[in-house]
């Protein structure tokens, strides 16, 4: 039988010391309810939060709440039940995992910070909600306390006693209640610290990998009329936080744009951070967007962040949003939508604010008329489309171009700046540039590699081009007729035998191989994954 001198609390000079040592929020509250609902003189005790309003369309206080923007969000719960052993009293889904702020008696504790305690609740039977569970349980006290830490009311601790509480016991649980506010707050500032330095840790990693694999063409170069149309347009846009959709031929720069609307951007403090749709494998989608927590699938040995959060206050480029399955695009456009996600693997829903500029050289509206691409998902991404021209539309821009690559080439080399005649810029104009701007860098990459006295020598698909004449200069030319072009329109049929031809030569000249060094894609001046999909849809058969 428990006397009236049971104390409420044992050892609490244990349990303050142990709450120091808590870094982590969980571990805090868990060491505080066990250690509390351990004593056979407590019933019941609880932890609540402040915390933002969540859960508020089944929320049992709904009706009570004042504006359901923040409220008493139940944590921690802990104690044992006399009438039933069994009972799980450490659950927090209950009928008062809410308490709106201000409302019931909790509610007023962490509106005004006063503690609310009632030694004694005999003659008081219609005090609490449930006096029949009180009755049954032998509750006889109860101590609400706020967890006030530098003035700010971060929850309330509440203790169901089966003793009356005396003043000693009040005592030590204000005590209690206001180391727990500072530990909780510590543990709080504590994961945020650490949330920030693993966030740092994967940015820097990823801004690395960058460094490493960026494949850009430089500043934007030119002044034909299309490109400052191109530059009008992000003008425009990048001071806004709109959605942008850049399309084009593979390798005119959309990567390029991207980067410029998000230097040009309010967030351009905040990370850019990029995503390649279609070198992602399709079991990987959410954990590579959304994140995972640790065992949430095998291989996932820790937690980890995904794109959106890591691009959380900057912009999230996803090149080639065309390539993303059908099925797995309501994700995507969810969070869009809704800016929430959950890691894969947990319940917590968590808010981002990040800027989408998406990037596709595939017709998108036809797409979707086509029932290949869900067509909301591209009205909500086509906010502000900006459209980039083929290199074979401002060929004026060539001259500029190629002298601003090849001095980045040469401080890549460690070679001297080659000059450009007059006949190099006629050759590379008469060119047509399939492979556009990254074609055009390879091209003078090479040249720079095999040039000799300075003298550049360009290796131009002929088939594809409407000159195969070598530079004046750069090779010796003897016995050389000048082409003859034929004007005769290519039926797409054609055009298609053409770039399976091609492609099919390529692989045969890379033995298979389609990326890294001396892989297909170099040879076509393409990207991997853009050959890849090229490879696909041609239904090229990939042999070593």
């Amino acid at each position: 039988m428990l006397g009236e001198k049971s104390p409420l609390i044992d050892q609490p000079k244990t349990l303050l010391l142990e709450m120091a040592q808590r870094l982590q929020v969980n571990d805090a509250l868990k060491l505080i309810v066990n250690h509390i609902a351990a004593s056979p003189a407590v019933a019941l005790v609880r932890i609540w939060l402040i915390r933002p309003g969540a859960g508020c369309e089944s929320c049992p206080l709904r009706r009570e709440c004042p504006d359901q923007t923040r409220c008493l969000h139940l944590v921690a719960s802990g104690g044992a039940s006399a009438v039933d052993p069994n009972r799980d009293l450490s659950r927090t889904d209950g009928q008062f995992r809410r308490f709106p702020i201000g409302v019931r008696k909790v509610g007023r504790i962490a509106a005004t910070g006063e503690p609310l305690e009632v030694g004694n609740l005999a003659g008081k039977p219609d005090w609490l909600v449930h006096p029949d569970w009180a009755k049954a349980e032998g509750i006889r006290g109860f101590g609400g306390q706020p967890l006030v830490y530098r003035g700010e009311v971060l929850g309330v601790l509440a203790v169901f006693s089966r003793t009356t509480i005396n003043d000693e016991d009040l005592d030590w649980l204000r005590t209690i209640a206001n180391h727990a506010a500072a530990s909780l707050a510590n543990a709080s500032a504590w994961e945020e610290i650490e949330s920030l330095r693993r966030r740092l840790e994967m940015e820097n990693d990823y801004l690395q990998e960058e460094v490493r694999t960026r494949n850009a063409f430089g500043d934007m170069v030119g002044k034909s009329a299309a490109l400052q149309k191109v530059a009008e347009q992000i003008e425009l846009v990048a001071p806004t936080d709109s959605t942008v959709l850049v399309t084009g031929q593979s390798g005119t720069g959309k990567e390029l744009v991207a980067r410029e609307i998000h230097r040009r951007s309010t967030r351009s403090d905040r990370p850019l951070i990029k995503v390649n749709c279609a070198a992602i494998p399709r079991e990987l989608y959410d954990s590579e967007f959304f994140g995972h927590t640790k065992g949430s699938f095998t291989g996932a040995v820790r937690d980890r962040i995904g794109r959106f959060e890591l691009a959380d206050g900057g912009t999230l480029f996803l090149d080639e949003i065309g390539e993303i399955p059908l099925d797995l695009q309501s994700k995507l456009l969810r969070v869009l939508q809704e800016s929430e996600l959950e890691r894969v693997g947990e319940e917590q829903t968590r808010r981002v604010n990040v800027r989408i500029i998406a990037a596709t050289n595939r017709d998108l509206k036809a797409e979707s008329d086509a029932g290949r691409f869900r067509s909301d998902l591209y009205y909500r991404l086509s906010v502000f489309p900006v459209e980039l021209p083929p290199l074979s539309q401002r060929k004026e821009d060539i001259p500029l171009l190629a002298e601003h690559l090849l001095t980045q080439l040469a401080r890549k080399l460690g070679r001297p700046t080659p000059r450009l005649t007059k006949a190099n810029v006629h050759d590379l104009q008469r060119y047509d540039w399939p492979g556009n701007v990254r074609e055009f860098q390879h091209v003078l990459e090479r040249a720079m590699i095999t040039s000799k006295a300075g003298r550049l020598r360009f290796q131009l698909d002929t088939g594809r081009s409407a000159s195969d004449r070598p530079s004046v200069g750069a090779t010796e030319v003897t016995g050389a007729t000048e082409p003859v072009e034929d004007e005769r329109v290519i039926t797409a049929a054609e055009l298609r035998e053409l770039e399976t031809n091609n492609i099919r030569r390529a692989l045969s000249q890379s033995k298979g191989k389609v990326s890294g060094a001396g892989g297909a894609a170099e040879l076509l001046g393409m990207k991997p994954t853009t050959l890849a999909s090229r490879i696909k849809s041609l239904g090229i058969e990939l042999r070593r």
